[in-house]
């Protein structure tokens, strides 16, 4: 009687870690269901003639149209252009959205002056601009390259503004006992507190420049491109072509932001230190 007590009590100890053991793995595959089932009833439609193949192409024909545009080396071509002419874009409007943040965190003055445009020009939406992008730098290269940096320099802008104005009030008071003004005050204190508002800026910058990449290949002069090839699938009516560049737009985005969140994880690590 006592040896099977403890065989229960010992089962009891014993059930926690195998339960430990396998939980971490289930909170990984979670994000994954959803997506599979929707592939697999997407795959039934196509199949079963539920949904008309000429809008619902097959996951095989997809992947078929995409071996053989990766074979012709058109896509690669396309994709390397959009890459090319997001990642400047994102330099150029991230790199003026934060150089004006820092201004405005640390000048009440240019804060006061600046502030009210500002807000105003954070209501209006981005697709209103292209009309008069086109007309001050054309449907070009400047163009798209104007709209791209638009896009990336309103987040690293509003981030980094409320970064630095973030600051804790005992930071400064703290700078003041130990005489830090001016520049010792900004990259002692002030840059290290408002880093998270700055690569949250960044990552948010990063996103928003690869989704108007597409937008400005769209509505502007078809040009070397991604969004140009959405253009010619549309107007041949290449459904498996229109599919290919959405899963591809997908993929891109999500690698930006496994790539932006990894580096903010990393250079952030002496915070949690």
């Amino acid at each position: 009687m006592t040896s099977s007590v403890m065989d229960v009590r010992n089962e009891l100890v014993r059930a926690p870690d195998r339960k430990l053991a396998v939980a971490p793995s289930t909170p990984r595959l979670r994000p994954l269901i959803v997506p599979i089932i929707l592939l697999a009833l997407w795959e039934i439609a196509a199949h079963t003639g539920l949904a008309d193949p000429r809008f619902l192409p097959t996951l095989e024909a997809i992947a078929v149209r995409g071996v053989k545009e990766f074979a012709e080396d058109g896509l690669t071509s396309d994709l390397t252009a959009s890459l090319a002419r997001d990642l400047l874009g994102f330099v150029v409007g991230a790199s003026v959205g934060v150089a004006l943040g820092l201004a405005l965190g640390f000048s009440r003055l240019l804060e006061r002056l600046l502030s009210p445009l500002l807000l105003a020009h954070r209501q209006i939406a981005l697709f209103a601009w292209v009309p008069l992008i086109s007309m001050w730098f054309g449907g070009g290269e400047a163009g798209k390259l104007v709209f791209i940096a638009l896009a990336a320099f309103q987040p690293a802008l509003t981030n980094t503004w409320q970064g630095v104005a973030g600051i804790p009030k005992i930071y400064r008071e703290l700078s003041r006992v130990l005489t830090y003004d001016g520049w010792d005050f900004a990259v002692v204190i002030a840059l290290p507190g408002a880093l998270p508002g700055i690569f949250t800026g960044l990552h948010a910058a990063l996103i928003y420049a690869w989704t108007s990449t597409v937008g400005a290949e769209l509505l502007l002069d078809i040009a070397p491109g991604i969004g140009g090839r959405m253009n010619e699938g549309q107007h041949l009516f290449h459904i498996d072509l229109l599919f290919l560049c959405v899963f591809l737009l997908g993929l891109i985005g999500m690698v930006f932001n496994l790539i932006a969140g990894a580096a903010e994880r990393r250079l952030l690590r002496w915070r949690r230190s």
